[in-house]
């Protein structure tokens, strides 16, 4: 029988400071940016996978973030933080957006197309998108689960066709990035990212 993910229901707008932290490590990744335009929207669902073990989870992360010029981290967290049930191959969609009204971005966390989430921050413009697998403290001496990212869209305000040409890959392969307007509009149908053994010692 599988075991429940857990995820959180927050969202977070600027990455939490990890002065209390003795220890924060990070694995594979997936990375766009920064682009010579900005993000106005990004979208992607995770495929939750196998959860590792449950007393670590609270020092294990697995997001999409993307970095501003404010010089913040829009991020939607899985395993971490405040929680909300949910199972392996669940799909947990991050969608985030940026309002011209407000001057803000408004993220959205979705499981199975249901809505559990979200929050307006302002937070600049988003300059680039990424995937991460964070750990802290005891959990920085675990091994991180393989898990995937499926129709992954990032539209520009204005087309960057150099775009494609940050990306920066570790650990994890794609089935390619793509644009069909000339680099506004950036799509990769699926990104795999390998499980990850964290080598750090407390």
């Amino acid at each position: 029988m599988h075991r429940s993910a857990r995820l959180t229901l927050g969202l977070l707008a600027v990455l939490e400071s990890t002065v209390a932290q003795s220890t924060v490590g990070f694995g594979p990744y997936f990375s766009l940016g920064p682009t010579q335009s900005w993000i106005r929207e990004a979208n992607t669902t995770l495929v939750l996978p196998e959860t590792p073990t449950p007393d670590l989870l609270d020092r294990l992360a697995l997001w999409p973030g993307m970095g501003t010029s404010a010089g913040d981290l829009i991020q939607a967290l899985a395993l971490g933080g405040e929680q909300v049930p949910a199972s392996p191959g669940d799909g947990l969609t991050m969608h985030y957006v940026y309002n011209d009204d407000t001057g803000e971005y408004e993220q959205t966390v979705s499981i199975n197309g249901q809505v559990v989430s979200s929050l307006s921050t302002s937070s600049g413009q988003a300059e680039g998108w990424g995937t991460a697998v964070e750990c802290q403290d005891d959990a920085c001496q675990s091994t991180a689960p393989a898990h995937q990212y499926l129709s992954t869209t990032i539209i520009l305000d204005s087309a960057d066709q150099s775009f494609g040409d940050t990306l920066a890959i570790n650990e994890a392969d794609s089935s390619g990035l793509t644009t069909s307007d000339d680099g506004k509009t950036w799509t990769v149908s699926t990104i795999n990212i390998n499980s990850h053994t964290f080598a750090s010692k407390v």
